[in-house]
């Protein structure tokens, strides 16, 4: 995107097309019905976040390739997730994810061995980037679910796993980025002696005029440079700071003797105050892996899905006879029930669960459809060909507004 369609667009955010379209369900012909493979019964089959499949990997293939020579599926499943927590290009997820407030990255991961029915778990990890594999560690060499904060690092020197700062040079920046961009709100930024300073200008309880949007994008692309950011890369980062992501990836996985595995796997949201956990670290949230039933995971706004315990009751669903499909939509109605159907609100939810049945039935779900450009969307690999992207079915037609919303209310 470039700076023009940027400071042009900013102005006429998701939350219109959300707001515009909010009381309007997609039409269920229009979306992929649940998936099953051909030929029915249990076959190797692998689901997972969209960010399992990247214009220069596919990790969903690494991971169905080793459990095409035999590996477990907890190990089929890792091997996809690290693949994002190994790239320092991808901020959603182990190294160059994106840090709290203090610019630390904390990591987050959770684990469900169906076979043994174990799970594990560890939360607010730091300098350590394979939390997935780790969660795995926790479930087979303690006799605890979590481990959290600085023990869980502490286990994970012990079990081999090496210390390295996470924060990339990238994310540094962006960080950075953030902090100035709160520099009239915090001690960051220009003091008092700087010719440059200037007071905080008042909060605004209207709509921001175009003319302010664009004057503070501006500043925004300015202090990008200062910092260094790539021109390529300053819009994305703008965005980052102005609307802060969340970045996660889950996978289940189904091997032909019907054995089932799942791992969800994040650095949570950015600029988070440090020591936050989303849902990604909560078994029966994050993921959840019943081996008579099936497995789901969830990304996107973590504190709605902890309320509902999104993959549980997804699995519970399914377990009274609900299609994959049918299991996920009615969590997404249960999020909504949280805020009596208020789109107001529900607009800024933005929530996507992955499900796979025991018998190879499958379903991507999500809150809102996505744009026609970019819809919501999760990958398979079911042994039919390389991995693929589908499109998820929504409960929303429109895109998720971003949050926090500009300018923000008055307490």
């Amino acid at each position: 995107m470039k700076r023009r369609d940027f400071l042009s667009g900013i102005a006429v955010t998701s939350a219109t097309l959300a707001a515009g379209q909010a009381a309007k369900g997609i039409n269920a012909s229009s979306q992929p019905q649940a998936k099953s493979p051909a030929g029915g019964g249990a076959r190797n089959i692998m689901i997972c976040a969209a960010n399992g499949i990247t214009k220069t990997a596919s990790h969903i293939d690494a991971g169905y390739k080793r459990l095409l020579e035999g590996a477990d599926t907890l190990d089929a499943a890792i091997t996809v997730v690290s693949g994002p927590e190994n790239d320092p290009k991808d901020d959603s997820v182990g190294l160059g994810g994106l840090p709290n407030e203090e610019g630390v990255v904390e990591l987050d991961a959770c684990c469900m061995h169906g076979p043994t029915r174990r799970a594990g778990s560890v939360g607010g990890v730091r300098e350590i980037k394979n939390v997935a594999a780790l969660s795995r560690c926790v479930m087979e060499h303690t006799g605890h679910v979590m481990l959290v904060g600085e023990g869980a690092t502490r286990f994970a020197v012990t079990m081999g796993f090496s210390k390295e700062n996470l924060l990339t040079d990238d994310s540094r920046k962006i960080w950075l980025l953030w902090k100035e961009h709160h520099s009239d709100q915090d001690w960051w930024g220009p003091g008092l002696a700087d010719p440059h300073w200037k007071p905080p200008a008042p909060l605004k309880t209207g709509s921001l005029k175009d003319d302010d949007q664009s004057k503070r994008v501006e500043k925004l692309f300015a202090t990008a440079a200062d910092l260094g950011i790539a021109p390529e890369d300053r819009t994305d980062a703008i965005h980052k700071v102005l609307y802060p992501p969340h970045g996660t990836i889950n996978c289940s996985v189904l091997n032909d003797k019907g054995e089932m595995s799942s791992v969800t796997t994040t650095s949570g949201l950015a600029w988070k105050l440090p020591g936050r956990c989303g849902d990604s670290p909560i078994i029966g949230a994050g993921c959840y892996c019943d081996q008579d039933v099936g497995a789901a995971g969830a990304t996107g706004s973590g504190e709605e899905n902890i309320k509902v315990a999104g993959a549980h009751t997804i699995v519970e669903n399914m377990r009274r006879g609900m299609t994959p499909e049918e299991a996920g939509m009615d969590v997404l109605r249960r999020i909504v029930r949280n805020y009596n159907g208020d789109m107001e609100r529900l607009r800024y939810v933005s929530m996507h669960y992955y499900i796979l049945r025991k018998d190879g039935v499958y379903a991507g779900v999500s809150m809102w459809s996505g744009s026609a450009e970019h819809p919501a969307r999760f990958a398979v690999n079911d042994g039919s060909g390389p991995g693929r992207l589908e499109i998820a079915k929504a409960l929303y037609q429109g895109v998720a507004a971003n949050w926090p919303p500009e300018p923000r209310p008055q307490r």
